[in-house]
């Protein structure tokens, strides 16, 4: 596969090197024509797009990109929830939108799928620093448009990366904060070589203690980009990567351990053969992952263009983990003379390979827009384990796998896009979507999973703009998405089906700018998170029969000077599971209607900026999230308290007239008021059947990840 990917683009490339436009001068057409407008039109939403999005452009990513991940980055969009295992911001990090998770949030970077396959989850820890090379991101709300991958039930992010700019130079930045915690970025551009060609660069490293005892991350990432640009024709051509070592962090803390040792880690403590207490030191993750992109963009005409992408990821790794008395069956073993058990270091594997295609054929005119678009990939995964040292040996040999299975799966959808214009007022807007799935995998629930899905995802709206301040929109979308491989691990799921109904009002002016969204997300047979967490620290998810979401999102960004401006953003909403039943002492039980996990009713946040003289800007930046629970009974015992955090940012640019075209100083002070908060954490239940006298009781308890109090991280970035 890597052999055909590096002939296509050879070939690519050669074909547009004699042509016949290829000499053209693109000084102009670039600025006219945008990679960023070409390459992601299929899938990004615009003003006449009647659905809730937001912009996250590379200036404002710059302002506090200072080694945390694009996630934390996000915190202050609309709806957004983040979270850390670290608790810092640094190595595994999460998102939820409307109160849905990430494996429910649509990713891609420029039109290709990230979301693993199998998982649907999105590890940006294996991307370290790709902030630094994105030159902007879509959040699209709710169900969105049609996009590459699977299917979005809380929102879709879409990340495109750097722009050709004409211009050569390099860049070095680097940091520093608490936890130990640095960041190493050297970048560089060409510029336009030849009128054409462009190529840039970035290397990465960052590293921190973490917050929480030895939650390490040693992360290092690369990016390569070649831009080709002619009259007609775009290319884009670019490998990045990433290799992530982290200490795990995922078990969190019990309540007396939240209140009294927050930053207590479970991972990797045994007990030796003296009695004492001891930490693995290599309970690590340890995970590489490289991506290979190439985009083709055709202009034939200024109404017909199309687009073309091929890309290849390929993925390996394992963690590992110290395990205490383990039954030799249990791997696969030859119990020894006098010992049915033993300490032992497993690690567990992920070796995969994700590749495919994306296209769109696009034509516009001056009242109608369609494109027709899709992709087709393919994602072959191996799943093994390995034991590499047992405290008392048995007959086994080096290298051999205590399990080996597999995981295949195709995926292909087509969609048809059309918005056409009345008059210059009012839009309209269809989006039709077919999509196959097929997945087969061992190693799970029912041995063999052989499933077969074919969806069909139907959107449409209208929008209305009175004058040139005002839009009214509304639309109706449908979405349907397959089971994971977690799923089938933990049961018989089944498909879930989404219906999404968006009212929303745009206002602009220099001054103002206002969005006001309201939502109705109805679903059947959501796969809601439990709460609970499987063996490996998965969630665990189950079907529900009906449930929604129906809430109401504004944000808004106010000049209030020259000097002030504010961004306050607010989503209140009602998430809401209908008639649902739960075993509860042994017998099961209607508890009518009860809360989604992981949905807090409140999220709101804002930004208020300052810009006392040109050079120097700070911020205050506020976020509120209400009380979730993390179950979906209402227990008490489930419940994440409400948290209201406040950051502080600052920059400082420097021009001066030698050596550097600018200097800029930046700081980042993390909870300020040094708030100790918890925004995550995970619910189970149990029967004990031990009691005595007899009985069945339901046993619950809960897990918190806790997060840093204050702290802050300190950078300054060389531009030449």
């Amino acid at each position: 596969m890597k052999t055909l990917f590096k002939t296509l683009i050879i070939a690519i490339l050669l074909l547009n090197s004699g042509s016949s436009f290829a000499q053209e001068s693109t000084k102009d057409s670039v600025k006219v024509n945008s990679l960023e407008e070409v390459m992601v039109q299929a899938i990004r939403a615009n003003e006449k797009t009647p659905i809730s999005f937001s912009n996250f452009s590379k200036k404002e990513i710059a302002k506090r990109n200072l080694g945390q991940d694009i996630p934390v980055l996000m915190n202050y969009l609309p709806s957004v929830v983040t979270t850390t295992d670290a608790g810092n911001g640094v190595g595994y990090t999460g998102i939820r939108v409307r109160g849905s998770d990430a494996t429910r949030v649509n990713v891609t970077i420029n039109g290709i799928p990230y979301n693993d396959s199998e998982s649907h989850g999105t590890y940006w820890v294996n991307m370290p620093d790709f902030a630094s090379s994105a030159e902007s991101i879509q959040l699209q709300r709710g169900v969105g448009t049609s996009t590459n991958g699977s299917g979005a039930f809380g929102a879709s992010l879409n990340v495109l990366t750097e722009n050709t700019s004409g211009k050569a130079g390099g860049e070095i930045s680097n940091s520093y904060g608490s936890f130990n915690t640095h960041k190493h970025t050297i970048k560089f551009n060409t510029g336009l070589l030849n009128d054409h060609f462009e190529v840039l660069g970035r290397l990465s490293k960052i590293n921190s203690d973490g917050y929480v005892d030895r939650a390490s991350s040693n992360l290092k990432s690369y990016f390569l980009q070649g831009n080709f640009n002619s009259k007609t024709t775009r290319i884009k051509a670019l490998i990045f990567g990433g290799h992530e070592i982290t200490y795990q962090s995922w078990n969190g803390v019990d309540a007396t351990q939240l209140e009294n040792d927050r930053t207590f880690n479970s991972a990797g403590i045994y007990t030796d053969e003296f009695g004492n207490t001891r930490y693995y030191d290599n309970e690590v993750d340890n995970y590489k992952q490289n991506h290979a992109q190439l985009h083709w963009n055709e202009t034939f005409s200024k109404t017909f263009s199309t687009n073309l992408a091929i890309h290849y990821t390929k993925g390996k790794g394992f963690y590992e983990n110290y395990k205490e008395d383990e039954a030799f069956e249990d791997y696969g073993l030859t119990p020894t003379a006098g010992q049915t058990t033993t300490d032992l270091v497993r690690q567990k594997w992920l070796d995969n390979d994700f590749y495919g295609t994306t296209f769109s054929l696009n034509y516009t005119n001056e009242k109608l827009s369609v494109i027709l678009g899709g992709g087709a990939n393919k994602y072959e995964g191996s799943h093994f384990g390995k034991v590499i040292w047992a405290r008392y040996a048995s007959t086994s040999e080096l290298g051999d796998k205590y399990y080996d299975d597999y995981g295949i799966k195709t995926d292909a959808n087509v969609f048809l896009k059309a918005t056409y214009t009345f008059f210059k007022k009012l839009n309209l807007y269809v989006d039709l979507q077919g999509r196959n799935v097929n997945y087969k995998a061992n190693g799970v629930q029912a041995d063999i999973v052989q499933d077969n899905f074919n969806f069909f995802n139907p959107k449409a709206g209208v929008s209305f703009s009175p004058n040139e301040k005002n839009t009214i929109y509304y639309s109706f979308a449908r979405a349907n998405r397959e089971p994971n491989r977690t799923d089938y691990e933990n049961g018989s799921p089944r498909p879930e089906t989404l219906d999404d109904f968006e009212l929303g009002w745009r206002f602009n002016s220099n001054k103002i700018k206002l969005n006001v969204n309201g939502y109705y997300m109805l679903y059947q047979n959501q796969l809601i998170l439990t709460g609970g967490l499987d063996d490996v620290g998965a969630p665990i998810r189950e079907n529900i029969g009906k449930s929604y979401r129906l809430g109401v999102e504004v944000d808004a960004k106010i000049i209030l000077h020259q000097k002030w401006s504010i961004q306050p953003n607010i989503t209140l909403s009602k998430n809401k599971n209908v008639d649902f039943y739960f075993q509860r002492d042994g017998n099961l039980q209607n508890l009518g209607e009860t809360n989604i996990s992981y949905s807090p009713e409140i999220v709101a946040g804002n930004i208020l900026t300052f810009n006392p003289i040109q050079p120097l800007q700070v911020s205050l930046l506020s976020k509120f999230v209400g009380k979730q629970y993390m179950g979906n009974i209402d227990a008490r015992s489930s419940v994440l308290n409400d948290y209201f955090v406040n950051d502080f940012s600052a920059s400082y640019e420097i021009k001066p007239k030698k050596v550097f075209k600018s200097i800029i100083i930046s700081a980042v002070a993390n909870n300020i008021f040094n708030r100790k908060y918890t925004s995550n954490g995970y619910f189970y239940t149990y029967d004990d059947t031990w009691s005595n006298p007899p009985a069945i009781t339901t046993i619950e308890g809960a897990g918190y990840y806790p997060q840093a109090g204050a702290n802050i991280l300190a950078g300054l970035t060389l531009l030449f």
